[in-house]
């Protein structure tokens, strides 16, 4: 199973179309908040299962801060992030992943992409599509792979 996986938007379309087309064929869509107007988008053209979170910008979104999603074994924990201090480091992050029994666990609001696998825990952050913090500047995305033996995939990807 295939999961694009896109933060902070803050309903700027362009590079999330671009993103979407460059992912090709995915299965699942996660979006980790900051939309700002960009859920009526993914809603109309992302045409695979989808969850949404608000962020800490998406005051008129009918969407929860938080999700957890079970996939082909895995459990997923979704947060912003600005609820877990994440411009000082990921530890309350990935305390709360542990406490709820994740495996991976998604974030954004740095608009900075990040990255950290081991063996027990996946902790990503795309990274901003619309708005990215990192020295490059370049809008980022992620796709995650859930392999059929059970081991996970992931790679973070720039916006061309």
């Amino acid at each position: 199973m295939k999961i694009l996986v896109i933060s902070d938007s803050h309903g700027n379309n362009l590079y999330l179309n671009r993103a979407i087309e460059q992912a090709g064929t995915f299965d699942y869509f996660l979006h980790l908040g900051d939309l700002e107007g960009s859920e009526h988008f993914i809603e109309t053209f992302v045409d695979v299962p989808k969850v949404m979170i608000a962020g800490n910008n998406d005051y008129y979104i009918d969407a929860e801060p938080e999700a957890e999603v079970d996939l082909d074994g895995h459990h997923i924990f979704m947060a912003h992030g600005h609820q877990y201090h994440v411009y000082t480091g990921v530890e309350y992050l990935r305390e709360e992943a542990q406490r709820r029994g994740a495996d991976i666990v998604l974030y954004g609001h740095t608009h900075v992409p990040y990255m950290e696998q081991t063996e027990d825990m996946l902790i990503l952050n795309p990274g901003s599509i619309s708005l990215p913090r990192q020295t490059e500047r370049i809008p980022t995305y992620a796709m995650i792979e859930l392999k059929e033996d059970g081991t996970v995939e992931a790679a973070l990807y720039e916006v061309k």
